[in-house]
């Protein structure tokens, strides 16, 4: 079995469904000749053509809006936005028309586009290039919020995603395209050939959308994340001495909440963790599920560790970014020390 980086597994994930299905088209900026900003379409033009895989003008809403209607018509097409930060002036396409499409025409249409963009800080990039806009998406009925936190997960998520009939909005975090982050931005970088992930087989397989993993289990208390703060959550379930269960949701939207409630209901405790800003997070919504469906079960209250309500900042990225430190002192408070 091959070994690959995130960059890797989702290039083979977008080279397998695209000799599967000759419906399945990539474009996007700089996505063709050159291969995309992190190198993920790399090749696909250069193997499929010019008319399967090609570069779009700096043109946000008309990538997207070339997709929907692609889509409607029996395409299934991959648009890549080259940083998460740039997909607003699509945000009125995304929402007003791919989400919509379904149900406006009563089923006769859909938009079966996957919109791919890299997001997450950890990296130097400041304001522009580190926002985490997921709960944005999450919030609106029709799309899909997948992310993942390992290339054998990028894959087999990605696939899954390109055959559903829907749009998926697949986020995928820049500070893990090249190895796992345990947020100990002071230590030497580790690769992913040196991560079980990282094992990935170059043919077809699908990690389906809605199932959560439990990467570790425990009986303390449950900690839930998603994308490179899964990596932070078991680094610090290691070193805080404390037998946290680490639950990557892996999709946001459909969200698995069944394993969720499980969980909560072993343990008695929730503590939730994501990069972007706190108020109106994802992790708002996954503590009023835990309350509403837990409440009997809970034996403190629910925590949150998260970004800052600022914009991301470059000088103190890692006094925003969530870190190991700041989750301790989480875990800690949510067993009463």
């Amino acid at each position: 079995m091959a070994t690959m980086n995130m960059i890797q597994a989702l290039n083979s994930a977008m080279d397998v469904m695209m000799g599967r299905d000759p419906d399945v088209l990539v474009f996007g900026e700089d996505v063709g000749y050159f291969g995309g900003v992190f190198r993920a379409t790399d090749g696909l033009q250069k193997k499929y053509g010019l008319t399967r895989c090609f570069d779009t003008p700096i043109g946000e809403g008309g990538i997207v809006a070339a997709a929907i209607g692609m889509g409607a018509y029996g395409l299934r097409p991959i648009v890549e936005i080259q940083f998460a930060d740039y997909i607003y002036p699509a945000f009125d396409q995304i929402v007003s028309e791919a989400a919509r499409l379904r149900y406006r025409s009563a089923g006769d249409f859909t938009a079966p586009i996957t919109i791919r963009t890299p997001y997450g800080g950890g990296i130097f990039g400041g304001q522009t290039h580190s926002q985490s806009p997921e709960a944005l998406f999450a919030h609106v009925a029709g799309l899909k919020t997948v992310i993942p936190s390992t290339p054998y997960d990028a894959k087999g998520l990605l696939i899954s995603s390109i055959e559903d009939d829907d749009p998926v909005i697949f986020l995928e975090p820049k500070r893990i395209y090249n190895g796992p982050f345990d947020g100990h931005h002071d230590r030497p970088v580790s690769p992913w050939s040196k991560h079980p992930a990282s094992e990935v087989p170059e043919d077809y397989y699908k990690v389906p959308l809605g199932n959560a993993a439990i990467l570790r289990k425990g009986s303390d208390l449950t900690l839930l994340a998603y994308g490179t703060m899964v990596h932070v959550g078991l680094a610090a379930a290691n070193e805080s001495g404390i037998d946290a269960e680490v639950i990557d949701l892996r999709t946001l939207v459909p969200l698995d909440v069944e394993t969720i409630v499980q969980s909560v209901e072993k343990t008695g405790r929730c503590v939730i963790v994501h990069e972007a800003t706190r108020t109106a997070g994802f992790g708002a919504e996954l503590s009023a599920l835990v309350q509403e469906n837990c409440f009997y079960h809970l034996e403190a209250p629910i925590e949150r560790v998260t970004g800052w309500d600022t914009p991301y900042p470059h000088a103190f990225e890692w006094q925003y970014f969530p870190g190991p430190a700041r989750l301790i002192e989480a875990m800690r408070r949510a067993m009463g020390g």
